[in-house]
């Protein structure tokens, strides 16, 4: 906890979301919890907003029925 300077918990909708706006823009491929750093930058998009931010992407260990299901829950919209 000494090096931890703050931590955002991000709802399962917020990494769907992620997810699609990473196939949509990335043209990558991640599950849900890979895509959890996004999902949380997202949320604090405001207070990052004029910084350099590195997240870490990883797992892609998603069937098509969830890639289904993120592509459905994506919202081009509301999302940037």
């Amino acid at each position: 906890w000494e090096y931890l300077a703050d931590f955002a918990l991000v709802s399962e909708d917020e990494m769907l979301q992620a997810v699609g706006l990473y196939v949509e823009k990335a043209h990558t491929l991640t599950e849900a919890a890979g895509a959890a750093s996004l999902a949380a930058a997202l949320r604090l998009r405001e207070r990052l907003a004029g910084q350099t931010v590195a997240l870490v992407l990883s797992g892609g260990n998603i069937t098509i029925e969830q890639l289904r299901t993120a592509v459905a829950h994506y919202d081009r919209e509301n999302t940037l």
